[in-house]
């Protein structure tokens, strides 16, 4: 297939990708009184190296991303993240958003020496906030 061909397919693609993304969807409500929290380490906690991160949730339930069962979503693991997230676009995913898709409750991480903040945000089937966003408290870890 000649270039200009396939890059006008590639476009036709990506635009049409672009028109069903889950940005247009509407928002997955949340029970109000869901709680997401991070279970270990601890708020202000000194960890020598790799560590175990766990992930706690009450009145709503986890599952795979791509599973759009109300009520139910998956974890998403923000490491020193100031900027608030956009409820209009999915949730980054790059080293400092990190997603849980298969339905982990716990990841060992291997951060470097220095403070560190985590937050867990719940993510819905095409990981978007919930409405309304279910997200934990900011804890800060030192890494020794």
């Amino acid at each position: 297939m000649p270039i200009h061909r396939r890059t006008l397919l590639q476009a036709a693609v990506l635009s049409t990708a672009a028109a069903s993304t889950p940005a247009s969807a509407e928002r997955t409500p949340s029970p109000k009184d869901t709680l997401l929290y991070v279970i270990s380490p601890r708020n202000g906690e000194r960890v020598r190296g790799a560590f175990w991160c766990r992930f706690g949730l009450r009145n709503m339930g986890v599952t795979h991303a791509g599973d759009a069962t109300p009520n139910f979503g998956h974890h998403h693991l923000l490491i020193d993240v100031d900027e608030p997230l956009n409820p209009d676009e999915p949730i980054p995913s790059d080293k400092r958003h990190l997603h849980f898709g298969a339905g982990q409750t716990e990841t060992r991480l291997d951060l470097p020496r220095g403070r560190h903040t985590l937050q867990l945000v719940l993510g819905n089937a095409e990981h978007m906030l919930f409405d309304p966003p279910v997200v934990s408290q900011k804890i800060t870890v030192f890494v020794t």
